[in-house]
């Protein structure tokens, strides 16, 4: 009996493997943008606003703060975040990075101003807005389907989505409800050009203007980890594209 049950556990296996292997690149991608609220809804977004509280953890320290991010397509961004240090003797950090769609910066209220180069830069303008997907054969990116991998308890299929410069990201979404459960990429963290692996985890997905979005993100690599809560989340307010530029001196 036992080995009876071994052999339909294992045919179950190989008919689940053939199927993701049987399904095309472009049929995983549908799946994925119709699981976000399909390519209709998803093209009458043209900015979005994201506001929350955020906690960085850091060498077993907690900060806290807020955090507003905000975002107009096709790939101009800025995130504005107020971190509380006077639980450690320190004063309100404030960071100010942005993306016009062909620079970006960071403004940090105790280290000044850096501008971004090399794969950080890269990465913010690989940021295309409301998801890479929607139109990445345009952009000249590149989606492969690598199979099934296990995330947990889950089951998950895994895309590998490689822009046309710069680092490739690899993504995990549920294999019943194709949202994504984790996204894995490299991104440089100083002017150095020093890479490092970061791991994104999305959660506690809710439905806003016919899109589902995540109101938990948690990012985590080798140094720390941030948590995102948000609390609102609203699309097409105007804005003005001088917010993502440069501030003048």
């Amino acid at each position: 009996m036992k080995a009876a049950t071994r052999v339909v556990a294992a045919a179950a296996v190989l008919l689940w493997a053939g199927a993701v292997h049987a399904q095309t690149v472009d049929e995983a991608v549908e799946k994925v943008l119709a699981a976000m609220g399909g390519r209709a809804a998803l093209a009458k977004l043209q900015t979005r606003v994201a506001s929350g509280a955020i906690t960085v953890s850091n060498q077993g320290m907690d900060i806290g703060g807020t955090v507003e991010v905000s975002y107009k397509a096709p790939n101009k961004s800025r995130t504005f975040m107020k971190l509380d240090l006077s639980a450690y003797g320190g004063a309100e950090m404030v960071i100010d990075q942005r993306c016009d769609g062909k620079t970006a910066f960071e403004l940090n209220s105790q280290r000044g101003e850096r501008e971004m180069t090399g794969n950080q830069l890269q990465t913010k303008l690989n940021a295309s807005f409301p998801t890479p997907f929607l139109k990445y054969k345009e952009e000249g990116a590149k989606v492969e389907m690598v199979g099934k991998e296990k995330l947990g308890e889950k089951d998950a299929i895994v895309l590998v989505y490689t822009p046309k410069a710069g680092s490739a990201t690899r993504y995990y979404f549920d294999a019943q409800t194709w949202l994504i459960m984790r996204s894995v990429g490299k991104f440089s963290v100083s002017a150095t050009g020093e890479e490092i692996e970061q791991t994104t985890d999305p959660s506690d997905y809710r439905e806003v203007d016919g899109v589902k979005l995540p109101f938990t993100i948690v990012m985590s690599n080798a140094t720390q980890s941030v948590t995102m809560r948000l609390q609102k989340i609203e699309h097409n307010k105007p804005l003005d594209d001088a917010m993502f530029g440069r501030v003048a001196k």
